[in-house]
């Protein structure tokens, strides 16, 4: 969820840890007794309407609309469906989304402090094959240029400042969040081993030069030997290699949660080690491995794309059934501000919504899209009076706590010019990693709010035992669905394959779930991907 964790950041600060020596800093108490009215609030996606759609009992149509193209669905796919229409010269298109907002799991919050993320935090800098991102990165002003060798010149303000990026382990921060301070010989040699397997993977290539790991995932190698990965669990494949450390097992574990929301008893062995090997970091001269982030997460970017579908959405709209007739693509659509009915007529439609949605929308799908695992997330956004810990290390923007059950915090005021800020404003990752992701979502809805008070503040007192003291309002958001889980055999199966072909040359799909790795990237190529195969 936060798209991608700084992963040859960690690597590269583990190397520099094997060969310098840890300043130890005294335990300082800085608690303060504070009387604090606490504010909770309780947000998520708009679950109802959704779910409005098992039952369809809606009006029928009482208006009509013709267009030459319809997108549904208006996440980062969407948006970059629209983008890519415009830039092939068509403006003749409408874009229908069922929230208030655009963007999806790239959309953010705000209070009087800071803004803040509801969904993924930043954008890796990308691999320097990847073109059309480096393209759009340039048209936004994220890249200011090229210099004499044709590397990219990032916005530094976009850029993590330093220092970026910490973890509590074994009652102290430490610099990254590979675990390094106490360990055993035998456990550096294992994390050690393991980082040399991740490179070797990073650089391998097939017969045909293509990399076995790659983003977006359709530029990477169809080698059977690879593509045999996705057969077992990460779990399992770890065991092969006799990797059986703590420090690395759980430090893994943690990526897989961070980027697919399960864990490595359930996530597929070649989207964990996809994780580590299919960013290059080769789009810097220096072999620079920082990341772009912003206050709002990717929302940002979201901020970016919609420019292109301005005066062009309709915002609160469900469309709840999708069909061909009489040459044309016809869809269906919920007005929940008038509660109306509106029938659309176009050429073509893009679906860039994810399977469990379409399983709705048309016939005989559910036998396939059974396959598509989602994992529930939650967001807890706090502001807090202070931020004391035992000043080991200082406060980054990604602050971890090893072995904790949630992914840790982002400062979310890192980016900030501002020398002195009133109040901290951090945002916490949960994953909710299971064999059931549907009975976990279930489960989600029922819970209060005091509950979901009670899991943060527990997890966050491993490194911050003040922090309930500390916190004067907390916004919980869930995400029901929030993200592709790619389970073993999925990755490459007849599912995804077929959720992806077109209806009678009308009706086209365009997801990140139909990749099977959510990230920024991936929605965004799609997006780019339906446009060129219609156009």
């Amino acid at each position: 969820m936060k798209n991608g964790e700084n992963y040859s950041s960690s690597r590269r600060n583990f190397f520099k840890f094997l060969g310098a020596t840890l300043l130890i800093v005294p335990l300082l108490n800085a608690c303060k007794e504070q009387v604090i009215t606490l504010l909770i609030r309780l947000s998520g996606t708009n679950h109802i309407l959704g779910h409005k759609l098992r039952v369809k009992n809606f009006p029928k149509p009482s208006k009509q609309i013709s267009i030459p193209y319809l997108i549904v669905g208006g996440g980062i796919t969407g948006l970059s469906s629209a983008r890519q229409l415009s830039k092939k010269g068509i403006s003749e298109f409408l874009l229908v989304e069922l929230e208030n907002n655009l963007g999806g799991n790239s959309s953010n919050g705000e209070n009087q402090y800071s803004k803040f993320p509801l969904g993924a935090h930043y954008l890796p800098l990308p691999n320097q094959e990847d073109k059309e991102l480096l393209q759009f990165l340039e048209e936004e002003k994220i890249i200011l240029g090229y210099d004499e060798k044709g590397f990219p010149k990032f916005d530094e303000t976009q850029l993590t400042f330093s220092p970026d990026e910490r973890l509590f382990y074994k009652n102290n921060w430490q610099e990254g969040i590979v675990p390094k301070v106490g360990n055993s010989a035998e456990e550096d040699a294992e994390l050690l081993r393991f980082f040399s397997m991740m490179d070797d993977f990073r650089s391998k290539r097939d017969d045909f030069g293509l990399y076995w790991f790659n983003i977006p995932m359709a530029l990477s190698s169809q080698n059977d030997a690879v593509k045999s990965l996705d057969k077992l669990t990460m779990k399992e494949w770890l065991k092969q290699q006799n990797f059986k450390s703590n420090p690395l097992l759980v430090y893994v574990d943690y990526c897989c949660r961070d980027d697919f929301g399960l864990g490595i008893e359930f996530v597929s062995a070649y989207a964990g080690i996809h994780y580590f090997a299919a960013r290059k970091q080769n789009s810097t001269q220096d072999k620079n491995d920082n990341v772009l982030t912003w206050p709002e997460g990717n929302a940002r970017l979201t901020h970016h794309l919609k420019k292109y579908s301005k005066g062009k959405t309709l915002q609160n709209h469900l469309v709840y059934e999708v069909k061909t007739e009489n040459g044309k693509a016809v869809a269906l659509v919920f007005d929940d501000k008038t509660k109306t009915s509106i029938e659309i007529i176009a050429d073509k439609i893009i679906m860039a919504t994810p399977q469990f949605v379409n399983q709705y929308l048309f016939k005989d799908r559910k036998e396939f899209t059974k396959d598509f695992h989602y994992a529930p997330w939650l967001l807890a956004t706090l502001v807090v009076s202070d931020l004391t810990d035992n000043f080991s290390f200082p406060l980054c923007w990604d602050n971890v706590a090893h072995g904790s059950k949630g992914l840790g915090y982002i400062y979310d005021q890192h980016q900030s010019l501002q020398q002195i800020q009133d109040k901290k404003v951090i945002t916490y990752y949960y994953s909710f990693s299971s064999s059931d992701c549907g009975k976990s979502r279930r489960e989600i809805y029922k819970k209060p709010k005091e509950y979901w008070k009670s899991l943060v503040f527990e997890d966050l007192k491993i490194s911050h035992p003040n922090i309930e003291e500390v916190t004067e309002s907390i916004d919980i958001h869930l995400l029901g669905h929030g993200m592709i889980s790619p389970k073993p055999e999925f990755l490459f199966g007849e599912s995804k394959q077929k959720a992806a072909q077109s209806i009678d040359d009308k009706i086209y799909f365009a997801h990140s779930d139909l990749s099977g790795i959510s990230i920024f990237e991936e929605a965004f190529h799609q997006g780019i991907n339906v446009v060129n195969k219609i156009v």
